[in-house]
């Protein structure tokens, strides 16, 4: 890999090393990936489409089982989720995070067990509680202080829900302002520093109904450094303390949340999960000698560091156009099958795939179709000189908040998901149609 300073242009030719394991190159110009030609996938199942490797994700969950041998691993469903990716964490033995009434009828429908559930938002709706409420959830996490009597009253004083309390530790850590969560001034959990989270857990135990469980902390998405959830820990095991001491309570759960950070480009950085995992152990075993409090059974939350680097979209080139000094690029998808560029500003190595080319490589912008000027997939990268329409383009680290964020912007559909596995592909989910589109709109 070399850069180009001058131009802010990366060179990535040749540079797999953050694709997928499996991925191989048996010819000059085209990649594989779990074994199947994405050349053949796109002339099979048409572009977009979005590929995943089976083996990629079920090899990061084991990662994870292996860094965190004691821990509860819940997969966070808003990253990527449908049919098979719950039946592959049901068979790697990991629990499920989930955000919506949808998501959560979508994995127990699968046949996924509800009591390795976790509802969480900042905003659950009445259907949301009353469906995890009916499926059994094993735990709900209360966002904020009116949740607390709408869950006892739903529960009813008879019934039995587990919760926990999802607190602020005031901690700054994240990729992008919009997704730093673990901050006073945002929208999610109760400050333990204004003294809210602890007013919020003396009205749950107030309810004999519900039984709490534990805390709950997540920093935000997208974090390379161990230091923050090192910090979140001793705040959090300070508020336990507290609490031990206000109210006698020990708390045998404390969930660090997600947001392992992971490379979308060579060369980034990547959360280290070992180092995690060993100085997480080690903050919270010396934290909690020092309160005097048993050491609580950890959970985390991964999502996009399982599902990301196990998926890749493939679209097709529509047209090349040289507009002043920039070459764009533009391809059959875009914003409304992948916003984060939009909203985050994030960069992609996208990859030219399925001919043989030995022309220089040239800086370009790699757009979308849709009618927005900040519809970029890739600014300034470099493909060969050469691209032209009908090229086929490859980018890799799409598994996560591509498709669980897509719109149904320009009515343009949204993109089929194929699983590939030992030199099989199949279909997870079928692409939208217009018939699916018609049949929602129901007037005139």
């Amino acid at each position: 890999m070399t850069t180009v300073h001058d131009s802010a242009v990366t060179t990535l030719a040749g540079d797999l090393s953050v694709w997928p394991a499996s991925t191989a190159e048996p010819c000059p110009g085209d990649l594989a990936v779990g074994g199947v030609p994405l050349a053949e996938i796109a002339d099979r199942f048409g572009t977009p489409v979005y590929v995943l490797d089976e083996a990629e994700v079920r090899e990061r969950c084991r990662t994870y089982r292996d860094a965190f041998p004691d821990t509860e691993i819940l997969y966070a469903a808003k990253a990527f989720l449908c049919r098979a990716m719950i039946h592959w964490m049901d068979e790697e033995g990991l629990g499920l995070d989930v955000c919506s009434a949808g998501e959560l009828e979508l994995a127990v429908t699968t046949g996924f067990p509800a009591e390795r559930i976790v509802l969480h938002g900042n905003a659950k709706s009445p259907r949301d509680l009353e469906t995890a409420l009916r499926l059994g959830v094993g735990r709900i996490v209360i966002d904020s202080p009116s949740e607390i009597a709408r869950l006892a009253a739903a529960v009813g004083p008879h019934g039995h829900q587990k919760v926990m309390v999802r607190v602020v530790p005031g901690i700054s850590a994240g990729g992008h302002e919009k997704i730093r969560t673990g901050t006073e001034d945002q929208k999610f959990g109760l400050s333990i520093s204004d003294g809210y989270a602890q007013h919020a857990i003396a009205r749950i135990l107030d309810q004999p109904q519900l039984e709490l469980t534990g805390l709950h902390c997540h920093l935000g998405s997208q974090i390379t450094s161990v230091k923050p959830y090192l910090a979140a820990v001793r705040r959090v095991v300070g508020l336990m303390a507290r609490l031990h001491g206000q109210h006698g309570l020990v708390l045998p759960e404390l969930d660090l949340g997600g947001g392992h950070g992971i490379a979308y480009r060579p060369g980034e950085q990547a959360l280290d999960l070992t180092t995690l995992a060993r100085k997480v152990r080690t903050e919270l075993a010396e934290a909690c000698a020092a309160a005097g409090l048993p050491v609580p059974r950890l959970i985390i939350e991964p999502g996009r560091a399982i599902a990301g680097p196990a998926g890749i979209a493939l679209y097709r080139v529509l047209a090349v156009k040289r507009t002043g000094n920039r070459t764009y690029v533009a391809v059959d998808g875009g914003m409304s099958d992948n916003p984060r560029p939009a909203l985050y500003g994030v960069r992609y190595a996208p990859r030219l795939i399925g001919r043989r080319t030995t022309a220089e490589r040239a800086p370009v912008t790699v757009v979308g179709r849709h009618c927005e000027a900040g519809d970029v997939l890739a600014a300034d990268v470099e493909l060969p000189a050469d691209v032209r329409p009908g090229d086929l383009l490859a980018v890799p680290v799409a598994g996560a908040y591509h498709l669980s964020m897509a719109s149904g912007y320009n009515l343009v559909g949204r993109p089929p998901v194929t699983a590939v596995r030992d030199g099989q592909a199949r279909l997870l989910v079928r692409r939208e149609s217009l018939d699916d589109i018609r049949s929602r709109d129901v007037g005139l």
